[in-house]
């Protein structure tokens, strides 16, 4: 191999940009949030209910001084609801609006790995056949042959709901 061979490989390699997402699971799917999002991961423990609100916010929890509202991601998706068990977990997640930080608390049915995703692992969302509407993803991927779901915690929640939940922390 030549000198200029081995430049070129270098290359390559530092132009590939990887980054890390959190996996975890829903009704059997692997979903993924970008890693710079996540705050906290807990085991679910409950919540506090809070009267008038949707039906896949689930109340919210005290996360050290700060009340966290809990999203129920199956229901959020439209799935159907399923009990909890030991190994369903609560993924608290930084969420922007009007450039203020807040938490969310998304329950989701069990926690996977941190991987690594470089640019070819990436794909266009599809446009048929996903169990979630396409708002809620940045994109997939797929690593050693798992397909994974990018979310974008920001589109999650639409802008009233997050109002709402803005209002909430601020009372």
């Amino acid at each position: 191999m030549e000198f200029e061979d081995l430049n070129n490989i270098e290359d390559s390699v530092v132009e590939q940009e990887i980054e890390q997402y959190l996996t975890f699971e829903i009704d059997k799917e692997i979903y993924g949030i970008h890693i710079l999002k996540i705050r906290e991961i807990k085991g679910w423990e409950g919540v506090r209910e809070v009267p008038n609100t949707p039906e896949f916010m689930k109340g919210v929890i005290n996360l050290r001084g700060i009340m966290v509202p809990v999203v129920d991601m199956r229901l959020r998706f439209g799935m159907k609801e399923v009990e909890y068990t030991p190994t369903t977990v609560v993924i608290v997640v930084s969420v922007m609006v009007d450039e203020e930080e807040i938490l969310i608390a998304f329950v989701v049915d069990a926690v996977s790995d941190v991987i690594d995703i470089s640019e070819e692992n990436y794909r266009d969302i599809p446009t048929f056949g996903c169990k979630i509407d396409a708002r809620y993803m940045t994109g997939m991927a797929v690593v050693e042959d798992k397909t994974i779901i990018l979310l974008s915690v920001d589109n999650v929640m639409q802008d009233d709901e997050l109002e709402f939940i803005k209002e909430t922390e601020n009372s």
